[in-house]
């Protein structure tokens, strides 16, 4: 029984490499894929363009606090800031060409300086954003808290705007009648010790010297990996997405590959040779496995030469992972190719099939942007531990443990789907 196999897997494998669909569709649009979603991800470090968010201002006010606030949102890496106008900035943010406008209003300066140092009604920032964009909504928000405290705060203890404020501001409570003696005498304190601070400011800034509140803190970013001085490649993530799926899509080829030939009665030949069932689909599975392993060293290859994609966890573990799902494909494949009736509608619902495990796996989109109940879901799909697997290897550099759970549940459903497939083989099409 060994020659009549050696003699399919080989027959497979010839077919498979004189066919250039194939070969485009597994080697040069994985590539051609991952390269651009690796481009999007970050690419191998930071770009100048990488991720800035568009952000647009509006400034009614046109003070000094509003022209400080304007400058200090600017001067944030993370931002693209642009002056707008109001309905220049609604219609921006409405056609979602930014994702974030901010809008400080007319007298925005003087109305936060009286509620810096009073009851007074606080003034509003208008903040418009895109709803598809709420993550980057939350963090110009935060910039913007920040940012306004230490522009107000500044003007407050040392522009001519506190000063002028704080002297109007004393005026009127030595006149007021209403204040409690206590509560008058503690503002009046409160007031006079600003003045006296604004004076040293004089001073102060005489000599370069900025006055104000500020933030009492900084950050010291750190990205951690298994392995110091590792840095992330966003083009490992789009790497092992594009091949994830197109590896399940030659799987699905395989499983169509099989159909075609029992709709051309080829399988009443194989049966009457005499070949068993077993070598005829399991010389389809080697051939298949074969493929869909040549198919992720091959991307992989390219990525590390062209991107400098590294392993850089176990790279016993990387072939591990690589090994366990090209075998969990060619069960998918047997499985396609057992349960389906006629070629044209089993590839239309297998593509939709793996279209759904392949999203669900996080290979298009980041996992923790899912809905957390969504996160443990995806755990019942060979996509997930398969993408988990690869990333361990590649940029987390992770060590060989880290890949033998991805390894054992990917051949528990190789076993599974090969295990059904054996389970339902006919010889002939169900009528």
């Amino acid at each position: 029984m060994m020659i009549p196999f050696r003699a399919l897997v080989r027959k497979d494998l010839q077919l498979f490499f004189v066919d250039r669909r194939a070969l485009v569709i597994s080697f040069a649009i994985p590539i051609a894929i991952g390269s651009f979603f690796g481009y999007v991800l970050g690419g191998a470090g930071d770009r100048p363009d990488q991720g800035k968010i568009t952000v647009l201002t509006v400034d009614q006010d046109r003070s000094s606090i509003s022209a400080e606030i304007v400058k200090r949102l600017s001067a944030e890496r993370a931002l693209d800031v642009k002056p707008s106008t109001p309905s220049d900035a609604r219609a921006a943010v409405r056609k979602g060409s930014a994702a974030v406008a901010v809008i400080i209003p007319a007298n925005f300066g003087q109305d936060a300086g009286r509620a810096f140092f009073g009851p007074q009604q606080k003034p509003e920032i208008g903040v418009l954003f895109d709803p598809s964009h709420s993550a980057e909504r939350a963090m110009v928000s935060g910039v913007l808290a920040g940012d306004v405290m230490q522009a107000v705060s500044k003007e407050m203890f040392n522009g001519q705007t506190g000063r002028d404020m704080v002297n109007d501001s004393l005026a009127q409570v030595e006149q007021s009648q209403d204040l409690p003696a206590q509560d008058k005498k503690s503002l009046e304190d409160l007031l006079r010790s600003v003045d006296r601070w604004n004076q040293q400011g004089d001073r102060s800034a005489a000599g370069g010297v900025s006055r104000g509140i500020s933030m009492p803190y900084t950050t010291r970013d750190e990205a951690v990996t298994a392995r110091q001085n590792t840095k992330y490649n966003g083009y490992a993530h789009a790497f092992a997405g594009m091949v994830v799926q197109f590896v399940l899509f030659l799987g699905i080829d395989v499983g169509i590959g099989l159909l075609q030939q029992r709709q051309r009665g080829l399988w009443k030949r194989f049966r009457a040779a005499p070949l068993s069932r077993g070598v005829l689909l399991g010389s389809r599975a080697t051939s298949a496995a074969i493929l869909a392993f040549l198919v992720v060293q091959v991307n992989f290859l390219f990525a590390r030469l062209v991107f400098g994609v590294r392993v850089e966890g176990s790279m016993l573990g990387f072939l591990g992972v690589s090994a366990a799902f090209a075998l969990m494909t060619a069960g998918f494949g047997m499985l396609v190719a057992t349960i389906g009736k006629t070629p044209e509608a089993t590839r239309g619902l297998s593509i939709f099939a793996t279209l759904i495990v392949v999203m669900l796996g996080g290979a298009w989109i980041p996992m923790f942007l899912f809905p957390q109940w969504l996160q443990k879901f995806t755990l019942v799909t060979p996509t997930r531990w398969a993408m988990d697997g690869l990333e361990a290897m590649t940029w987390r550099g992770l060590g060989l443990e880290a890949a033998l759970a991805p390894i054992a549940v990917l051949l528990l459903f190789a076993l599974a789907f090969g295990g059904l497939a054996v389970a339902r083989f006919r010889w002939e099409a169900e009528g």
